[in-house]
């Protein structure tokens, strides 16, 4: 299964980003959509799931849930948007993700890209960043990557300028 993951479109989607969910088998979208025309230009494309995040309307948050578990390939994926990361997770995540851990942890909000295994867990925590033109970063990024039986490979960093 090849994944396209991303987050904090902020209403913006364009070649560059389509370019990537065609190659897609199933795209991942970890809030902060923005306008739906984002949304259901990817979704007109390939399967998506997605959460709803700060900026996201009544619209968005009554087409998507806050939190999406789900498992993928044998794998216990949770997406939320604010997830904080390891050593300092959100307060509304911290019990469950402590309790009840997944394989793969992924939010957006930070607009900073990051992979981190936390290894007291167990868990990899994963942020794409932000493929959208509106926050403080400079380079717009998402992830991409392969989970098969239970593992996850191949995962690439995709970025482009401003």
């Amino acid at each position: 299964m090849k994944i396209l993951l991303l987050s904090d479109t902020h209403s913006h989607i364009d070649d560059f980003i389509l370019k990537y969910v065609k190659q897609a088998d199933e795209v991942w979208h970890a809030g902060d959509i923005g306008d739906l025309k984002v949304t259901d230009q990817i979704a007109a494309l390939k399967p998506l799931r997605a959460v709803w995040g700060n900026i996201d309307d009544d619209k968005a948050r009554m087409q998507f849930p806050e939190h999406n578990r789900f498992i993928c390939e044998g794998m216990d994926i949770w997406i939320t948007h604010i997830g904080g990361y390891p050593g300092r997770y959100n307060q509304r995540v911290r019990p469950e993700i402590y309790e009840n851990t997944p394989d793969v942890f992924i939010c957006g909000h930070s607009h900073i890209l990051k992979v981190i295994h936390d290894k007291k867990i167990n868990c990899l925590h994963m942020n794409p960043g932000a493929i959208g033109m509106h926050g403080f970063h400079k380079k717009r990024t998402m992830l991409r990557f392969e989970i098969n039986a239970g593992k996850m490979s191949n995962l690439e960093v995709i970025e482009k300028d401003r």
